[in-house]
């Protein structure tokens, strides 16, 4: 059955992401409490993963709206919307391939999940696709494409139905965001 915390955060997580596909930094302050309210949402379901997760996207969130805020010397915006080079990519990859492992073997250990290899994969990747949000990489978009596929089928398992059609709808927003960031890319390819 859905909580009323699960129908709260449902609902600011939507808004959350409409507003950073939209580049507002309103998405920010939307995540911070939408991530508190998840986290006690996963914690009831013993995805520690996802519930550590979320303590780490309010802290992370802090960080991202200061980013996002942050002006350059022309009273400007810091951050454009970015590609990620072959190096970044690089760094993406050996990050994910080292948190998965190193996130499942924490929750296998000190925890009583039963399906930690399987919570820790999207919390992995979505630490990465949290930084690459943050610092405005529209390759984020790729990454929570792959996180939230990955949630549908392990929030089904858990019967969190609303949260499945959450990460559902977010798998579409983040086709959606991948296309709006990439009109706003400067100097994007023809």
């Amino acid at each position: 059955m859905m909580s009323p915390t699960e129908i709260a955060g449902f609902v600011l997580a939507l808004v959350m992401v409409v507003c950073s596909i939209k580049e507002l930094h309103w998405s920010w302050p939307l995540a911070i409490i939408s991530s508190v309210l998840y986290f006690f949402v996963f914690k009831d379901s013993l995805l520690y993963g996802e519930a550590g997760l979320q303590l780490v996207f309010a802290a992370l969130a802090f960080w991202g709206w200061w980013q996002w805020l942050r002006k350059g010397d022309d009273a400007q915006p810091a951050l454009a919307i970015q590609r990620l080079s072959a190096r970044g990519w690089t760094v993406v990859l050996v990050a994910s391939a080292v948190l998965w492992p190193a996130l499942a073997l924490l929750l296998q250990h000190f925890t009583d999940s039963d399906v930690a290899w399987w919570d820790a994969l999207p919390t992995a990747l979505s630490l990465v696709g949290q930084a690459l949000l943050g610092r405005k990489y529209i390759e984020n978009w790729l990454v929570w494409l792959v996180v939230n596929t990955l949630s549908v089928a392990l929030f089904a398992y858990k019967g969190l139905w609303l949260t499945c059609v959450l990460y559902a709808m977010f798998t579409l927003m983040s086709i959606w965001g991948w296309r709006a960031w990439r009109c706003s890319l400067p100097n994007k390819p023809a």
